[in-house]
């Protein structure tokens, strides 16, 4: 791809570098490997480390009894709905989601026209059923510091970024769609 290409895509890759080996993997292998190790960091690492919270202080542990039904339903809802915005930002963004493997166009379509996080949202929600369902204090300290940090990544690296890469489109974006609570679209917004 020409560099004048590139730019007009959002990218600013060097031939030779990390972006050109990257675009030589398939899409769907990258997104995969990206998802699973991703996914297993966040959803099992860290909720196994936080859970340890509840073995070491017993005292702390609240059981929830039959709301662990609710977790489950709350943990399997999110990550059907993760993996649909995943998708949908892959596909028609011809990208990856993650800032080094980023989408080439700006996707405002699909799950996007609700809420311009919903990948986020989606761990978030996910991390929370898991403290539900596992009724574990830990996981619920997890799910609060979460919260502040997907909003920090968000603010401060995710906007800046696609600020800079997709201009004045993102920026009609911020003001048609919420960054964090679900909202229909207005009939007539593109």
């Amino acid at each position: 791809m020409p560099d004048t290409d590139r730019r007009a895509a959002g990218t600013t890759a060097k031939p030779g570098g990390v972006a050109t080996l990257l675009e030589r993997i398939p899409l769907m292998l990258r997104m995969l490997f990206y998802g699973v190790f991703f996914l297993a960091g966040v959803l099992a690492g860290l909720p196994w480390l936080a859970h340890r919270l509840d073995v070491l202080v017993p005292a702390g542990h609240v059981e929830v009894g039959w709301l662990r039904v609710v977790g489950v339903v709350v943990f399997l809802v999110s990550f059907v709905l993760y993996v649909r915005c995943s998708y949908v930002l892959s596909r028609r963004g011809r990208g990856a989601y993650v800032e080094f493997d980023p989408p080439k166009e700006f996707v405002a379509s699909g799950p996007y026209r609700w809420c311009r996080n919903p990948v986020a949202g989606c761990i978030v929600l996910m991390l929370l059923g898991e403290a539900i369902a596992f009724s574990s204090t830990g996981i619920t300290l997890l799910f609060v510091v979460a919260i502040p940090l997907a909003h920090m990544q968000v603010v401060f690296l995710e906007e800046p970024l696609l600020r800079k890469r997709f201009g004045q489109a993102y920026l009609d974006y911020l003001e048609r769609v919420p960054r964090w609570f679900p909202r229909a679209p207005n009939p007539g917004s593109p």
